[in-house]
């Protein structure tokens, strides 16, 4: 089953707040984290991954949080995903070449076309799609 992890949901349902509150409204994780019920640290450690990745900005202070930085009308679903989570793939013999049964296993090809599938399908999606 191809599944996002609670990391790369709480980091879209967190864009998606930043976004929907607008470009120039600095929003905090406790704010995000309070009304979503994401755990505040995991949320916390979420966001800076976000913010080194340039995703969004910080913004230290008092009053500080984070803005929207990246244009996500021009990531991809799949550029995101990966920037998360690391290579997409349906089985791990797609990104990692150490399996010991590759050369005799007798569905690779099938299930390397579906996966090419699901690559093409989120490179044609947005993570605005997602978040607006």
């Amino acid at each position: 089953m191809l599944k996002l992890t609670k990391k790369t949901e709480y980091a879209l349902m967190a864009l998606r707040h930043i976004q929907l509150t607008g470009k120039d409204n600095i929003v905090s994780a406790r704010e995000i984290s309070e009304l979503y019920r994401i755990p505040f640290p995991l949320l916390a450690k979420i966001m800076q991954e976000l913010a080194r990745k340039k995703i969004v900005t910080p913004i230290q202070g008092p009053r500080g949080g984070y803005l929207l930085r990246a244009d996500l009308e021009q990531m991809s679903l799949r550029q995101f995903f990966e920037t998360m989570e690391g290579p997409l793939g349906v089985m791990d013999c797609y990104y990692d070449s150490n399996c010991e049964i590759a050369e005799k296993c007798n569905i690779r090809s099938p299930i390397q076309h579906i996966n090419e599938s699901v690559r093409n399908m989120l490179d044609n999606m947005t993570v605005y799609e997602v978040t607006k």
